[in-house]
């Protein structure tokens, strides 16, 4: 059976998508909206009682928490991509649980109050704010690509890296953010021009 994707490629999704084409995996995509309209609707609030998407069904497992699923489909296939040790599966959890703690927050504040809300609701200050809240985690991010050879991990691209890069997706249109940080625009340019992430992000029409 197929992996089942629900969810829209404008989305989180994205991430899972990304990580579906990096492991040349088949999968379905199942168009969910986030919203009344999608993913808050009762027949899929009863798969993912959040209300939110990605959620996955993989041979009658479902999971939710894209970067969770990205983990668990590394796991599970195996590659390049994925751990080869435990010590690399720790690190790999360890950095997916710094990004949607400590880099995702204010790197989704900048994103909101850049472009995504209708510009008079975004507030200037807030995004201010949240610039600088970011620029902590940027120089974590940094001096561990340094340290790595321009890689997280094992001196090539894992899943930490992808799940990583797809937090730091949200500072695309605020270049100004990374304007001291050569290790994280390189890596960031390398892990998007690579196939699968072209394939993916080309499903979102950008």
């Amino acid at each position: 059976m197929a992996l089942k994707i629900y969810g829209v490629p404008r989305s989180r999704a994205i991430r899972t998508l990304w990580m579906a084409h990096e492991l040349g995996i088949p999968y379905e995509m199942i168009e969910v909206v986030p919203g009344a309209e999608g993913s808050r609707r009762a027949e899929f609030m009863a798969i993912n009682p959040n209300g939110h998407v990605p959620f996955v069904d993989d041979d009658g497992l479902v999971l939710w928490e894209s970067l969770a699923i990205n983990l668990h489909l590394a796991r599970k296939h195996g590659g390049k991509i994925a751990a080869a040790n435990l010590a690399e599966d720790s690190l790999a959890v360890m950095w997916t649980i710094w990004a949607v703690t400590e880099l995702e927050p204010p790197a989704s504040q900048v994103m909101m109050h850049t472009f995504m809300l209708p510009e008079p609701d975004r507030v200037p200050g807030l995004k201010a704010d949240a610039l600088e809240k970011v620029q902590g985690p940027l120089l974590v991010l940094e001096g561990a690509l340094v340290r790595g050879g321009g890689f997280l991990e094992s001196g090539r691209f894992t899943v930490a890296d992808l799940n990583v890069a797809c937090c730091v997706f949200y500072l695309r249109m605020n270049p100004e953010a990374l304007v001291d940080k050569p290790a994280v625009r390189e890596w960031y340019a390398a892990a998007m021009a690579r196939p699968a992430a072209k394939a993916a992000f080309a499903l979102r029409g950008d």
